[in-house]
């Protein structure tokens, strides 16, 4: 009778916890536009969910569960015990972002679930419909027949209807800089997310993850072919996820529209995330940035000290000097610190001290003396042990010193070893970075990180992430393809911010002086693969808060060109994705304040754009300041021609956007 009593008992905490009751309404959620559809279904009492766009199936019944170390699967023999529908509707503001306001409705059910089995463990199903997508997550709420665990696999699938055009990168541990490949869904066996399709009736959809926060990355594997299933990067030990009840997962996103621009357009994945920890976000403030970076990546200079040393003093205020004179409010200064010099050894950075020839508290004191914003660099070479040693002295220095940004490194393999980047322990020490970062009023701009999965809404100084092969590439490898830059905002790009560092204008490196080799094996045979007008176009396309200007200063000097980053806003308060198709093109415009910024890109084809500017406010004239590529311009053969032009325009014009090969145009507006 106390067993009966006890486990009555823990089933009426556990509904009036988490709200479930019984609803007549079934077990399927809608979209407010009632255009998608999300549901679930017991079979034989397995877990199976579907989704519906437009009442075509575009994910087939698809399996749940976990297997658990030493516990039996939680797979099937559930029962429903009552389920709860709800709409919910608001819109939040956000310190910064593609659109400062967000409108966030949806329609929520949860799924009660309990097995019949012995173990009689309970498992709650959250599933929510946007217009612009659907996503779900798990929950083992508190119980007694379940405590702490350690996940071996979540059995989440994917069945996706068709065999739709993917564009997608090799599922990998540790790394996500690699070039996308399209090629049928079956094809794209193992795949990092976002991964992005383009099926029947020109149906668009992206999968991914969002609030990523005490769990393992999701990579997908098709083990049965046709159907994706999670696999989550594992511990040294084979572990995927440890944990204890209560918990919840990171939801499992499927962005869906009817053509590619819409999935740009959305909010799914920030919407999916907590409102902000932080009660003053005052200091937190978008900007654009140079930095002491390219001469290392070009071989020009060096991160450690030495005759090519880049972050001496004296390099530091030159480049304080250009960014005060040029409009640019930040400057990042790479190789500052002690330790370079013993580059991938246990222990080989120091983040406090600087090196011989570096004086920071000058630096830091001619920056506030011009005006110009420091950003901080922590390169940890993987060695996580020796970085939270230092991290708390760390953030103090620079909040005491007036830095509040600082752009943080994972290059090289983990310590401890075995350990990867994208597992449950990184996840967990890139939480802990935010979180003391923010304790120190310092934005981030984390390279080699875990993929952006909206935590920017719960922690908004996480600025900008890489995450994406970038600028970098070019300086040393064979380089990223003009179709690289109008394939990210579709792929990667839906995830968050890219700190891509855009902006090369020396596109052949003809002034990049004597270079050495470093990193390939033929320098002489790299450079950049877009025209220099596609560069400018960037900005706008390749959205962060932090965006840099990548090239040396002294390319940038008497430029025409330049005006635009100049005037360019990186504090954004409305976005409007214009048109794009997946690897082809893609056209952007972004107001700040009052005035806008378009960037259109397209791939290694020459095309013709037409656009309404019906953005721009009624009845107002803007002098449209057009950067664009010459007639005879080409990424290839002619990279350098760019034309630059003004002309009177409205919300009633229609622009013809002529984009040369691997080419773009940049555009600002601004009232007359």
């Amino acid at each position: 009778m106390k067993t009966i009593v006890y486990t009555l008992a823990v089933l009426l905490i556990i509904l009036g916890q988490y709200g479930c009751r019984s609803n007549e309404a079934g077990n399927k959620v809608t979209s407010p536009d009632q255009q998608l559809t999300i549901a679930l279904e017991l079979n034989d009492g397995k877990p199976f969910y579907y989704v519906t766009f437009k009442q075509d199936t575009v994910i087939y019944p698809s399996q749940l569960g976990f297997t658990f170390k030493d516990l039996p699967a939680l797979t099937g023999d559930f029962t429903i015990l009552s389920t709860k529908i709800a709409e919910h509707q608001l819109s939040w503001e956000q310190p910064w972002g593609e659109n400062k306001t967000v409108q966030n409705h949806y329609q929520e059910l949860v799924v009660c679930l309990q097995e019949t089995s012995e173990h009689k463990r309970f498992m709650n199903l959250y599933f929510r419909a946007y217009n612009d997508g659907v996503a779900f997550r798990y929950e083992l709420p508190e119980q007694n027949s379940l405590s702490d665990f350690v996940i071996m696999d979540e059995l989440t699938q994917f069945d996706v209807s068709g065999n739709p055009d993917t564009w997608w990168i090799w599922a990998d541990y540790n790394t996500y800089e690699k070039l996308y490949q399209k090629t049928s869904m079956e094809e794209a066996s193992w795949v990092a997310t976002p991964v992005t399709m383009k099926g029947e009736n020109n149906v668009h959809i992206s999968i991914h993850e969002a609030a990523l926060t005490d769990y393992a990355g999701m990579t997908l594997k098709q083990k049965e072919k046709g159907i994706y299933e999670a696999e989550l990067v594992p511990w040294a030990n084979g572990d995927k996820v440890r944990g204890s009840v209560p918990m919840k997962t990171p939801w499992r996103t499927i962005q869906i529209s009817d053509n590619a621009a819409g999935l740009v357009q959305s909010n799914l994945i920030v919407n999916l995330n907590e409102p902000s920890r932080i009660d003053d976000t005052s200091w937190i403030k978008p900007m654009k940035y140079i930095g002491i970076w390219w001469g290392m990546h070009l071989g020009t200079e060096t991160w450690y000290p030495g005759p090519r040393h880049g972050a001496t003093t004296e390099n530091a205020l030159a480049h304080i000097d250009f960014a005060a004179a040029k409009q640019i409010e930040g400057l990042v200064i790479e190789g500052w610190n002690d330790g370079w010099e013993n580059w991938g050894a246990k222990d080989a950075f120091d983040h406090v001290t600087p090196a011989r020839d570096f004086d920071l508290e000058k630096v830091a004191a001619y920056a506030q003396e011009k005006g110009v914003k420091l950003i901080g660099h922590h390169e940890t070479g993987g060695d996580i042990e020796s970085y939270e040693k230092y991290m708390e002295a760390a953030y103090k220095m620079c909040h005491d010193l007036g830095i509040h940004a600082v752009k943080t490194g994972y290059a090289g393999g983990i310590y401890p070893r075995g350990e990867h980047h994208h597992g449950q322990f990184m996840v967990r020490h890139y939480r802990k970075v935010v979180e003391l970062a923010a304790k120190y009023e310092i934005m981030l701009d984390v390279h080699e990180p875990i993929k952006p999965t909206g935590i920017r809404r719960t922690w908004p100084n996480m600025m900008t992430r890489e995450g994406v092969r970038g600028m970098e590439w070019n300086a040393w490898s064979d380089g990223n393809p003009p179709s690289h830059t109008v394939i990210i905002p579709f792929t990667r790009g839906l995830a968050g911010p890219t700190d891509y560092t855009p902006g090369t204008f020396d596109l052949l490196f003809a002034n990049a002086g004597k270079r050495e080799k470093w990193n390939a094996d033929d320098i002489s045979m790299t450079r950049t693969h877009t025209t220099l007008a596609r560069q400018l176009a960037n900005f706008v396309i390749l959205y962060s808060p932090l965006q840099m200007a990548s090239d040396l200063p002294k390319n940038y000097e008497g430029h025409p060109a330049f005006q635009f980053i100049a005037d360019y806003e990186a504090d954004c308060d409305e976005s409007r994705v214009l048109n794009g198709e997946i690897g082809q093109y893609i056209t952007l415009a972004r107001r700040s304040g009052e005035e806008w910024f378009l960037g259109s890109a397209t791939n290694e084809e020459a095309r013709t754009l037409t656009v309404k500017l019906d953005f721009l406010a009624p009845g107002t004239s803007y002098l449209a300041q057009v950067y664009t590529d010459a007639d005879d311009a080409h990424w290839k053969t002619n990279p350098q021609a760019y034309v630059i032009e003004e002309d009177e325009v409205t919300s009633e014009t229609v622009l013809i956007l002529k984009l040369a090969a691997g080419g773009g145009q940049a555009i600002r507006f601004v009232r007359k």
